[in-house]
Order: C-alpha cells, then structure tokens, then sequence
C-alpha cells in the first residue's frame, strides 16, 4: 500500500475509486473535512480520523503535517 497525501490529491483518489481508505486528520480545516467525509460515503470509501495533521504526516513519512491522506494498492 502507499499513502497519496494532501486533499486535492486524496480527493482525486476516491472520485477516481482508486482509494481503499481515506486518514484524516482532526484537526484540518472543517471545509476541508466535510468535503472529504461527503465524497468517501458517496463512494463507499472508509475513513480513518486521526488526531492531529503532524500525526498523520508522521505516519505517511513526511516532516509536514497532512490534512488527509489516501491509501491506494501499490502500482505495480
């Protein structure tokens, strides 16, 4: 699996159905968020919260924080 990380790009994953799951992360901007949270139910794509941005970059290996993050099957 790798992480395909920001809202623009997580966004684009689910409306194309390439997203299994969707991280996001508590603290984003709520605008952001409810985007987000309307496209994986109309998808059927699950989503993961997580408590902060920072936590969440982190997680998908960068030194910036993440509002959200999609993970898709490795490309092979």
């Amino acid at each position: 699996m790798q992480y395909i990380i920001g809202s623009k790009q997580t966004a684009k994953m689910v409306e194309q159905r390439k997203a299994v799951e969707v991280f996001v992360a508590q603290d984003a901007d709520p605008r952001l968020k409810d985007s987000i949270v309307r496209l994986c139910e109309t998808a059927g794509v699950p989503i993961t919260w997580v408590d902060t941005m920072k936590s969440l970059g982190v997680t998908c290996g960068i030194e910036v924080g993440a509002a959200m993050a999609a993970v898709i099957p490795e490309i092979e």
